[in-house]
């Protein structure tokens, strides 16, 4: 029986292993070493004190539990070969990093909006003092939450997917008919959209750098002149 590795890209192959390697200390080691992983390679604010200019792309190879990783590197996985064996691994490996820094940079943008909204600034001023509890607990969650994970990345990846192969038909969990790559992906934007704009509570998913992964993708497949395959069409 043949491996269902056997048919992985070259790019996509290397990067499942790296996001598992460095996966890996999260299982190994104990709670204060993966603090201090958080802290130097997760991303950060870029006003915060934990801020470092390489967490632009140590990020997306952090992730927050097994579920997380599961899923990023399922959908990696299960999209990402067609869409490196269709416009190359050059391409891919580009579309891959500029989409996940691009969604970095785009969460980032956000929060820099978030602050000005509260302070008027998008860095505190060094005279910055207020009574207010429920300011400080917001600029204190916008300055010490990291940002983690290759979704940005990913959602890049599902984009160029969808671009390439609009209808293609795909399963999706508890839907019992296969619905085209055309209609499931515009609706996942909408959702991410709105979840990112109403910040429900007790959510701490980075929508927008999601949204951001996925801007970018579809600007880079229409600079570089990709269009619809010939196939599953």
């Amino acid at each position: 029986m043949q491996s269902p590795f056997s048919n992985l890209s070259p790019v996509v192959k290397n990067l499942l292993i790296i996001n598992v390697l460095c996966f890996l200390p999260s299982i190994l080691f104990n709670e204060n070493m993966n603090n201090w992983i958080i802290i130097h390679f997760a991303a950060f604010y870029f006003d915060s004190p934990f801020f470092k200019p390489w967490q632009i792309i140590t990020y997306m190879f952090l992730h927050a539990g097994w579920e997380h990783i599961f899923f990023n590197m399922f959908a990696l996985f299960s999209f990402g070969p067609i869409v490196e064996y269709s416009i190359g691994s050059k391409k891919f490996f580009n579309l891959y990093f500029i989409c996940g820094i691009g969604a970095i940079l785009i969460q980032l943008l956000v929060q820099g909006i978030q602050v000005y909204h509260l302070v008027g600034h998008f860095t505190l001023p060094s005279t910055f003092q207020t009574d207010d509890a429920g300011l400080i607990s917001k600029i204190k969650e916008i300055y010490s939450s990291p940002t983690l994970g290759a979704s940005g990345a990913i959602f890049g990846v599902l984009i160029a997917f969808g671009m390439l192969y609009p209808n293609m038909e795909l399963m999706i969990m508890f839907i019992p008919v296969p619905i085209k790559a055309k209609y499931i992906i515009p609706v996942y934007i909408l959702i991410e959209l709105t979840l990112g704009v109403g910040r429900f509570g007790g959510d701490n998913v980075a929508h927008f750098a999601h949204l951001g992964g996925a801007l970018i993708a579809f600007i880079l497949i229409k600079i570089w002149g990709l269009g619809k395959t010939n196939s599953f069409r």
